[in-house]
């Protein structure tokens, strides 16, 4: 789809949910359905894997180069996770949005949140649930490589991605798929017509006042 004829700024539509709830593939949906829309590019000071390339999958830095970006305040939301560090950079995304595009964060509650306290005014939130527990362990379950103890570790973490619900714009509970992408392209649409993403509305208004 294209993008749209008026101006306007570009929202930053961040998905949670825990692992195996559908935020990836209805990620993807949007990004597949529409071209105004993209995917944040994380960086991150862990070795690229096969087929992963720079500025595309991730930003590939080292250490001491994050750290130097942390000190410059160059980064919307950073983590550590195991040994290594990621990171949202701010800069492209800010170009983006200026653009009349909208970036998609696939991050956790914390991520969300630091996220909405950088620049609330351009985040709009939402929470993927599954219909039940039990769908979620059979959706885990069916991964490639999965086996108990991974299963376990993520219903876990699951849970505790869960309880932080209330701190998201909408829900979408994924029963099924087409519906929770037609919730969300739904949400995206009425998002992008909220007055103060109108960015030509007060040009037109003082026309108007002004017009004979």
């Amino acid at each position: 789809m294209s993008s749209e004829s008026a101006p306007r700024r570009g929202l930053m539509l961040v998905i949670s949910s825990p692992s195996g709830a559908g935020k990836t593939t209805l990620s993807r949906m949007l990004l597949e359905k529409y071209e105004d829309v993209s995917l944040s590019v994380s960086a991150t000071t862990r070795a690229p894997r096969p087929g992963e390339e720079d500025g595309v999958h991730y930003h590939f830095v080292d250490r001491a180069q994050f750290e130097s970006l942390i000190e410059r305040r160059e980064f919307l939301e950073w983590a550590r996770v195991f040994d290594h560090f990621y990171g949202t950079p701010r800069a492209a995304v800010e170009e983006r949005l200026s653009a009349g595009k909208d970036v998609i964060f696939d991050v956790d509650w914390q991520g969300a949140d630091a996220i909405h306290d950088q620049m609330p005014n351009d985040v709009v939130s939402v929470f993927v649930l599954p219909p039940t527990i039990k769908a979620l362990r059979e959706r885990l379950e069916a991964r490639p490589g999965s086996d108990p103890e991974k299963v376990k570790r993520r219903m876990s973490g699951a849970r505790n991605e869960i309880r932080h619900w209330r701190r998201y714009d909408y829900v979408i509970v994924n029963r099924d798929l087409d519906d929770a992408f037609e919730e969300l392209e739904g949400i995206l649409v009425t998002e992008r017509r909220k007055r103060l993403r109108q960015i030509q509305l007060d040009s037109l208004v003082q026309d108007l006042l002004e017009e004979e």
